[in-house]
């Protein structure tokens, strides 16, 4: 189960350089004279089952366990040469002289190691005190320094920022603080709580900082793309097919989290129009103690007419005091000949979406607009403000539904929005009920479409929901929205009391069985992960009768080589970073390329359209099926030989689901490249491996599931 597993912290906003970077599944750490321990959550990706397992240590020097890092972007984030450049510079030009250094966050202890060796190795007057909350780092960290002879200049403390004392810890407050405690949005990871306690308690008056500022930019946008993600009330009201997700009157009902959404915006740069300049909003002074909040309103004109449907923002770190060194997140369509230029492709930092409410704002160009930004300790906030009129506000529910609103990812919007979807999914709907007088129909996944057309599609249909991930808020949701499509309320039922229960209260009774399948908190994890339905189905075989139909019918791995050079930078293997051998944290950062015999580097979930350059190089192609019309009996295996059909380079295979609604393969959902509002797996090869079509290098892809021992779908690759 280790392959699947990710680890986090749980004090969420003070765990430094992890945080967001971890922040699907939680893990606990606490301490003791005689040894420290990690309780480490793990999922069974087929059941949905988590058990805490310990890890435990004792041995100063130990490796964390192999797979608990691998996941994260810590290696994506040493990849990145014009961070790691910026920083070496910023530190080597503040740092002239032997002091005490500070490293809130230390990660490998790249940016102590950089802090030590400017002050001179040697020189015992320096000192750098560097504090990581993440034990399995910490174990990592002390590797690398011991590796580059570094383990005496540095103090290594497994703490929180928050928890460190001034002659305790530290043997006096530090004259200078190196930190890289930021997300894509800039405050995620605690920013602000962490200086704040740092100046009130760690520093000495008017410290050096390395970052030195970090400034906030925005810019107004028009996107269809962006749109769609967020205003599904608009979209759906175009659709024919009679089902209402949000019907007039219950808009606050659902929706999508009222914060800003890390993505690359660059991969849709085509299909977005900007309606105006960028714009400064907020500065953070790392040498001075921020306040916890802030607002600033800005009058911004449209320098052409459109609809804003959206911000987007960024942010530019100066590093140096004197403003001579920085380093961006913008999107590349800002000036490149600006002081901060052009960056590699990488996802540690991206830029950041804010959606303005249902279909946006109207604006002619030359008009103004008023934007009003505030920012709390770890979100920055917008809302805008025509001449006219104010940003549409959500309207209230005539129904008594309390506070419930149901927040879905923007991707899932995405897909309830979309017209080839729902028609889809209508068309299977229909065909599985087709035939049955009173079909009684359970739904076993997080599916809100499902439920409803069910209901639409017959009128004597009785429909049972579960909902595992969104449990109550879904059965809120879903009885208030039955009500007002007009569906009697005998003919739906929210099922409280789990599967076990459900085996006894209807054994044999049910005609229809299905799912899209979507499982909610399970959309930043790899796709066939989604095969927790086939479980569920297999748990609750009692309660089907004879001649039941389950939708889908079966799912299908599939899988296509790809030409991703920038992921591929992103993920290699390390060797010297700035000076600093890094070599040893590659397999425990999940490195492609060079690694030793025997070792693999993991499958990974992304967007690929949002992978920088991609290309394919093969054929689609089926690695294995899973026929969901039967329960699980036992192993599956499955074995492939790609055929390539373009030359290049092939730096990995894009793995996905596609998900066969009925027995006929009329109706297929695929969850491929091609479909941007899914991710993807990424197998990346132990070598890239050049492709000449006639002649080229083989690639077998083996996968293999066994629902007996961790649920987990192994995927390995042959080269010969």
């Amino acid at each position: 189960m280790s392959a699947v597993s990710l680890v986090v912290p749980f004090h969420f906003f003070r765990c430094h350089s992890v945080t967001t970077r971890l922040r699907s599944v939680a893990a606990r750490t606490m301490s003791s004279q005689s040894s420290q321990r990690v309780f480490q959550l793990r999922q069974d990706p087929l059941t949905g089952n988590s058990e805490w397992i310990v890890i435990e240590e004792n041995d100063q020097t130990g490796v964390p366990e192999t797979g608990l890092l691998a996941r994260t972007s810590y290696l994506d984030m040493l990849n990145d040469s014009c961070r790691n450049r910026a920083f070496r510079l910023a530190i080597e030009k503040t740092i002239t002289e032997p002091c005490h250094v500070l490293d809130i966050g230390a990660g490998t202890g790249l940016l102590s190691m950089m802090a030590a060796r400017a002050m001179g190795e040697e020189d015992s007057k320096g000192m750098v005190t560097a504090c990581e909350s993440y034990l399995p780092m910490v174990k990592l960290m002390r590797k690398v320094l011991h590796k580059n002879g570094m383990a005496k200049n540095i103090n290594l403390i497994n703490k929180r920022s928050d928890e460190l004392k001034v002659g305790e810890d530290l043997a006096s407050q530090a004259h200078v603080l190196v930190s890289e405690i930021l997300d894509s949005e800039l405050l995620g990871e605690g920013l602000i709580p962490s200086l704040q306690h740092a100046h009130d308690m760690l520093l000495v008056d008017n410290p050096k900082t390395v970052p030195y500022r970090a400034t906030t930019y925005c810019q107004l946008v028009e996107s269809t793309f962006l749109c769609n993600m967020h205003d599904l009330q608009n979209n759906e009201a175009k659709k024919p097919d009679g089902v209402c997700l949000v019907p007039p009157g219950l808009e606050s009902l659902f929706g999508i989290k009222s914060e800003q959404y890390a993505m690359h915006v660059d991969a849709i740069e085509k299909e977005i129009k900007l309606l105006s300049e960028p714009i400064k909003i907020f500065e953070f002074d790392f040498w001075k103690r921020p306040e916890s909040d802030g607002e600033i309103g800005v009058d911004i004109e449209a320098i052409t007419e459109g609809r804003i449907h959206a911000i987007i923002s960024w942010w530019v770190l100066q590093l140096d005091s004197e403003g001579t060194i920085f380093y961006s997140t913008a999107p590349r369509w800002i000036d490149s000949n600006s002081d901060t230029g052009f960056r590699d492709w990488c996802d540690h930092w991206k830029q950041c979406v804010w959606y303005t409410p249902g279909a946006g704002v109207s604006i002619s160009k030359g008009e103004k607009i008023h934007l009003h930004a505030t920012h709390t300790c770890t979100n920055i906030l917008y809302n805008l403000k025509t001449t006219q009129s104010l940003t549409r506000e959500m309207t209230q529910s005539p129904l008594s539904t309390g506070d419930l609103h149901l927040t879905l990812p923007p991707e899932r919007v995405a897909v309830y929005g979309d017209s080839i979807y729902r028609q889809s999914m209508i068309e299977a709907t229909r065909k599985a009920v087709q035939g049955k007088s009173h079909p009684h129909c359970l739904v076993i996944d997080d599916s809100l479409l499902l439920p409803l057309m069910a209901l639409h599609i017959s009128n004597t249909s009785r429909v049972i929901s579960l909902s595992p991930g969104l449990q109550e808020n879904a059965a809120r949701y879903l009885e208030a929205i039955a009500d007002s499509n007009g569906y009697s309320k005998d003919r739906f039922k929210y099922f409280r009391e789990g599967k076990a229960k459900l085996t006894e209260a209807y054994p044999n009774e049910i005609d229809l069985l299905i799912g899209e399948p979507y499982y909610y908190g399970l959309e930043s994890g790899l796709p066939w992960q989604n095969l927790r339905f086939w479980k569920d189905r297999t748990l609750l075989d009692s309660v089907l009768s004879k001649d039941a139909v389950v939708m889908p019918y079966k799912g299908v791995l599939r899988g296509c080589a790809m030409f991703l050079p920038d992921f591929w930078k992103s993920r290699c293997c390390l060797g010297s970073v700035e000076g600093f051998d890094h070599a040893l944290v590659n397999t425990t950062l999940g490195g492609c390329g060079d690694l030793p015999s025997g070792k693999d580097s993991p499958c990974l979930p992304f967007f690929i359209w949002q992978c920088g350059e991609t290309k394919k190089l093969s054929k689609e192609f089926t690695v294995m099926e899973f026929d969901f019309s039967k329960p699980i009996t036992g192993p599956c295996f499955g074995e492939v030989q790609v055929e390539f059909i373009k030359p290049g380079v092939c730096h990995g295979i894009a793995l996905w689901m596609d998900w066969v609604m009925d027995e006929k393969n009329s109706t297929v959902i695929s969850t491929g490249p091609d479909e941007r509002y899914w991710k993807q797996g990424v197998k990346l090869l132990t070598k890239p491996v050049t492709v000449r079509v006639e002649g080229s290098s083989s690639i077998k892809i083996q996968a293999s599931l066994d629902p007996s021992s961790n649920g987990e779908l192994i995927i390995t690759h042959i080269l010969s």
